[in-house]
């Protein structure tokens, strides 16, 4: 079975060359790695090409223009193979047995369409985000899987990073990724994901999820009064619009991440 990883690289030509290496050494060998440029103007191209001459397996795509990671996904997905696709930012590592034990879990739970994994931090930031994050892996933990999440991401995003996702192919095709919040299309897509399948929690550190000050999600901290979990939501109550426990769900959510953002405000 192949799997297809997308990798979504922009101008971190100074982690691409590790990011690649760790798709390269996976003890599983039956994937291909999707790579889509989002016109970077750094070496990135450079080093993503030196990979793509030397392995058959790594394909390239680049952007003209700058699309963003939604479109770039979208892109990417046009262009794979496999049945299963793992995404994997340009700033991330991927454990050498990363593929071989998600495989193990999908074999063995066909109802499920995402598996996501725990993760190890590293880089300057590590400590920090180790402490920030710490609350979502205790609960994963105390989850039982494979299971329906559709109802456990209303207020919080419990998956850590896209670094540590993957996912049915056929599922993907089925989603809207016109997220309101670009840094939140992870979550945006996760609930609407939820709606069509079980996922599975896999309490292993299979994803080094690099922590620096210049990632993507510390870019532009200033917080808008828009919830794209909300929004997930409410594109999934058009298609059940007599869904009575959504619509109290809905509100509920609502009406905590309204406080979570005043709790935010004034703390400042």
């Amino acid at each position: 079975m192949t799997v297809s990883i997308i990798l979504t690289s922009y101008n971190y030509g100074k982690y691409l060359k590790d990011t690649i290496t760790s798709v390269v050494a996976q003890t599983y060998r039956d994937w291909e790695l999707v790579i889509i440029d989002d016109c970077s103007d750094d070496n990135s191209f450079d080093i993503i090409m030196e990979f793509a001459n030397s392995d058959s397996r790594i394909r390239v795509i680049k952007n003209h223009i700058n699309q963003g990671l939604a479109k770039s996904l979208q892109t990417a997905l046009l262009a794979v193979a496999g049945e299963w696709v793992v995404f994997l930012e340009s700033d991330d590592l991927l454990k050498g047995d990363y593929l071989e034990k998600k495989l193990k879990v999908a074999e063995e739970y066909p109802s499920v369409g995402l598996i996501y994994n725990n993760v190890e931090f590293f880089g300057d930031d590590s400590l920090v985000a180790e402490k920030k994050f710490s609350s979502l892996i205790t609960k994963n933990k105390k989850l039982h899987f494979p299971r329906n999440m559709f109802y456990k991401l209303g207020y919080e995003n419990l998956i850590l990073t896209m670094s540590s996702v993957m996912v049915k192919r056929r599922y993907l095709d089925e989603l809207d990724f016109e997220t309101p919040i670009d840094k939140l299309l992870d979550w945006y897509l996760y609930i609407q994901l939820a709606r069509k399948t079980d996922f599975y929690y896999l309490d292993e550190k299979l994803t080094l999820w690099r922590q620096h000050s210049d990632s993507y999600l510390n870019k532009d901290r200033k917080i808008k009064f828009r919830f794209a979990n909300i929004e997930a939501y409410l594109l999934v109550l058009k298609r059940e619009p007599w869904n009575l426990k959504l619509v109290l769900y809905i509100i509920f959510s609502t009406f905590l991440m309204c406080m979570k953002r005043l709790s935010v405000y004034l703390s400042k």
